[in-house]
């Protein structure tokens, strides 16, 4: 019998820590003026971007806390460290968009009820500034989405304010031309919308992550098969994947392998299998000797 432990360490947050601080700076200040604006103009739209630029303020915080946090080492209380601190930050990001969607939907209907004159001008001025800071701060963190859910929720939101900004102008441009007051909390209900819809996906998979579920783009049937295929393994059990955070992985199995003699050949293949096609940086085998087990719990 014989176990084999492997880390290979990969902190995506780890380089976003100017990108963070960028961020949230530069929207500070461009909630700072969205509400001043957005006030002497009336517009619900202008004033409802600042509550949700607002909310992603919270959230960049909350992702760079987690993204930190992560990166704390092992100890005694903690033998993981607090890698599970990046998933909880994409959750909490996720029910602050969600919260950000219920408050702008509530203001906006009842403006709709009760429309007020606004003055498309500002509106336009203030939110086209908004389109050129949320997409510059979405482009701070475009090459770490793809690896990093925190760091895919941080882009999400300041790729869908950049959109909401542009859905800000253009009802700014429908006021001045025809001085419908309705347009305005339309347009923020829509924004409601598109929030809510691109948030979706960032909830449904971190509170997947939350509750230790095997990480997309993982399947546990290949990676049993992969496992299995190794030289000498007649048998797999006890197999579980489950994320470290949100960008590390890792594995715990058995190998039924009864005709081999030497087990370290074997655990470095499986190492390397694992690490190559499932990008899994941390896993623990047991290499075991006797028969195929027969229990109902593995």
């Amino acid at each position: 019998m014989g176990a084999g432990h492997h880390h290979d360490h990969s902190h995506v947050g780890d380089s976003f820590g100017r990108a963070f601080a960028i961020g949230i700076g530069l929207n500070i200040a461009f909630v700072v003026v969205e509400v001043v604006f957005g006030f002497a103009a009336n517009s619900i739209a202008l004033i409802a971007d600042a509550g949700h630029n607002l909310s992603d303020v919270l959230g960049l915080i909350v992702a760079w806390a987690g993204a930190t946090m992560a990166r704390r080492a092992p100890s005694p209380r903690f033998s993981f460290g607090l890698k599970k601190a990046s998933i909880l930050s994409a959750l909490l990001n996720a029910l602050l968009l969600v919260v950000a969607v219920g408050a702008i939907g509530a203001e906006a209907v009842r403006r709709l009820f009760n429309p007020a004159p606004t003055d498309g001008g500002i509106v336009v001025a203030v939110a086209a500034v908004g389109i050129l800071v949320n997409g510059a701060t979405a482009l701070l963190f475009a090459r770490g989405r793809a690896h990093d859910i925190n760091i895919r929720g941080a882009f999400q939101h300041m790729t869908a304010d950049a959109m909401v900004s542009a859905a800000v102008v253009f009802a700014g441009f429908v006021i001045l031309w025809t001085g419908q007051r309705w347009v305005d909390p339309v347009m923020s209900l829509a924004v409601a919308v598109v929030i809510f819809w691109g948030s979706f996906g960032l909830l449904k998979e971190s509170v997947w992550m939350s509750l230790a579920g095997v990480p997309s783009g993982i399947s546990l049937d290949e990676v049993e098969e992969g496992l299995a295929g190794l030289p000498g393994v007649q048998a797999v059990h006890d197999l579980h994947v489950w994320p470290l955070s949100t960008t590390e992985t890792a594995l715990t199995a058995h190998l039924v392998a009864p005709g081999v003699a030497e087990t370290d050949p074997l655990l470095q293949a499986a190492r390397k299998m694992l690490h190559d096609r499932f990008h899994i940086e941390h896993c623990t085998l047991q290499i075991e000797r006797g028969a195929v087990p027969d229990c109902d719990h593995c």
